[in-house]
């Protein structure tokens, strides 16, 4: 067993005992004191996980048709915590999202984690709940190479691709009526439909986070064909989402997520899927922010 699995296995066992503690003494199993996701699971002996199809390198499918990324690998490791917590072996049901659905997915229950590449933010918390973020990024835009389009300003009466359901849809909407740039929003399913309208000239522009315009770039070994331009249109930290008002699993996340920062496993994660080649050969090259850097340091001290 690993460093990481020994302390999440540590981590489950106080959590499940300070359930027991705060309840009555009796008969029952600690397994019957479980209560919201933490006992669907338990009961099921499945746990539904959301996926992205196209959020390199965080969340999307590889040559076999099988999620892989950057999130996926964290979610995996609470997927491990969930199941020391309820003492059971849970079976992962891969349910693919997309930017529009990913949030009413989760609070349906449809699925108990929603791991991709999604903004955590005020008005998202009013729904539902999310983890520590993983990742810190804001809006870009993607343009061919020589494209007359290096800032925002640039982007007056063109037609731009966003992707439905993404605050960056919402950004680009109210940048064009900030300043009156009559921007054609050219609304896709997802980021590799986006991504499409700009290859194929029915759209100038493709705009969302920036590591996700890198990712895609990546993923296609397209750099001598396109760029990414202009400042930071947004702020945007990334985080695993998943039902509100729900303290068992709420704490499980937390604790988890302080577990493996203080291990080092989501640096490690990090260089893997950031770092390296991912596998298309291709490789983003993106060291950790400043930002992100300090996240992560935090919570390994939470940890400690």
């Amino acid at each position: 067993m690993t460093r990481t699995a020994t302390l999440l296995s540590a981590v489950a066992a106080w959590l499940l005992a300070a359930v027991v503690l705060t309840l009555p003494a009796g008969p029952a199993q600690a397994q019957e004191l479980l209560t919201g996701t933490l006992a669907k699971v338990r009961e099921s002996g499945t746990i539904a996980i959301g996926h992205r199809e196209a959020s390199v390198p965080f969340s999307y499918l590889n040559a076999r048709k099988e999620p892989i990324g950057y999130s996926i690998e964290l979610c995996r490791a609470l997927v491990t915590a969930i199941e020391d917590t309820v003492n059971k072996s849970l079976t992962i049901k891969w349910v693919p999202v997309t930017s529009d659905s990913r949030i009413d997915a989760v609070v349906s229950g449809q699925v108990d984690l929603e791991c991709g590449s999604t903004t955590s933010n005020l008005e998202r918390q009013k729904r539902v709940a999310f983890s520590p973020t993983m990742f810190v990024s804001g809006t870009k835009v993607l343009v061919k190479k020589g494209a007359p389009i290096q800032s925002f300003r640039d982007l007056a009466g063109k037609k731009v691709a966003v992707t439905a359901g993404t605050t960056n849809e919402k950004t680009l909407r109210d940048l064009s009526q900030k300043f009156k740039l009559n921007i054609e929003l050219k609304v896709a399913r997802d980021h590799a439909e986006s991504f499409a309208l700009v290859k194929e000239g029915q759209a100038d522009a493709f705009a969302t986070d920036d590591v996700l315009l890198y990712g895609l770039i990546a993923r296609d070994a397209a750099k001598a064909q396109y760029e990414v331009v202009g400042d930071f249109l947004s702020y945007d930290p990334y985080a695993v989402m998943y039902r509100k008002g729900d303290p068992q699993l709420n704490k499980v996340v937390i604790d988890t997520f302080q577990v493996l920062a203080e291990d080092g496993e989501i640096h490690r994660q990090y260089k893997r899927w950031f770092m390296r080649k991912l596998p298309s050969g291709e490789s983003l090259n993106l060291p950790m922010s400043a930002q992100l850097e300090t996240i992560i340091q935090t919570m390994a001290v939470k940890a400690e």
